[in-house]
């Protein structure tokens, strides 16, 4: 027996549920659009959430990548779906311009996870992160519209690439306790660093190279986000609002990490909530994080 497909508001109602719940850092930014845009990125998020969860889960390697193909053939037949954050997705797609195929290359970049992958270069880490977050800033500008120029996706990409960074640098020790390194090896050869965990579960830096490299990769990431911000006159307030807020929680956590990186060494660095709501008032009203 077939089971009943949910209503279109209903598959937002889930989605909306899902990005509540989750998105710690981004609700703040969604939660600043006009309601058809906030559904629309609602929708977005939650098919990018739950891609992410089949690389992150606990999973065997091989069931991960099954899983990864078969999201992978949802995505390519969305408007067949039952699904309702797929149906969320479909409806998004009819009623905004977003690169859907976007999602696709996602997933690429979460079967690199998967699969283990390092980076020799920065160049290599750069395609990873323009896979994991330069396609949410491209489907997110699908959502914010806003003034036409070939540019914007461009700094749309840039910025999703400058977000990544951080995520990375927060969670160095994180990702090494599950036996994934996102540090090119250029740059941990450049600064003597052989990454490990001292007896307690945290980061060992013996000779203060770890700390070194990390606050060099922070402040190459500021040149990304300056260059990513370009993007916002290009988008009408409201979204604007949207990504100065998602952006700006971000750019203060690295912030702090340029400020003491052997802060991430120990711990996982996160805003309060009231820092969080003071980023996302100073967008609304127009002013930088």
């Amino acid at each position: 027996m077939t089971a009943p497909t949910v209503s279109t508001e209903e598959a937002y109602a889930v989605c909306a549920t899902i990005t509540r719940e989750q998105a710690r850092n981004f609700s703040w930014g969604i939660r600043l659009l006009p309601p058809p845009k906030r559904a629309a990125l609602n929708a977005l998020y939650a098919l990018a959430r739950r891609i992410d969860d089949v690389g992150d889960g606990d999973l065997p390697a091989p069931e991960k990548l099954a899983a990864l193909a078969a999201l992978r053939t949802e995505i390519e037949h969305l408007d067949d779906s039952s699904d309702p954050v797929l149906r969320a997705v479909a409806d998004t797609a009819r009623r905004f311009p977003v690169p859907v195929p976007a999602f696709l290359e996602l997933i690429d970049g979460v079967e690199m996870d998967v699969l283990g992958r390092r980076y020799a270069t920065f160049a290599e880490l750069e395609t990873y992160c323009r896979c994991v977050a330069g396609t949410v800033g491209r489907l997110c500008l699908g959502v914010f519209g806003g003034t036409p120029d070939p540019r914007a996706p461009i700094y749309a990409d840039t910025l999703g690439i400058a977000l990544q960074q951080t995520n990375i640098l927060r969670d160095i020790r994180e990702d090494l306790a599950n036996g994934r390194v996102y540090l090119p090896e250029e740059d941990l050869e450049r600064f003597g660093v052989r990454l490990a965990l001292d007896e307690n579960g945290n980061l060992a830096d013996p000779d203060g190279g770890l700390a070194r490299l990390v606050r060099a990769s922070a402040e190459r990431a500021r040149g990304w986000y300056t260059e990513g911000h370009r993007l916002v006159p290009f988008l009408d307030r409201r979204s604007a609002a949207c990504c100065t807020a998602m952006s700006g929680i971000y750019r203060r956590l690295l912030e702090r990490i340029v400020e003491q990186p052997q802060a991430v060494f120990d711990q996982r660095l996160s805003l309060p909530p009231w820092e969080k709501a003071v980023v996302a008032a100073r967008a609304l009203s127009g002013v930088g994080p």
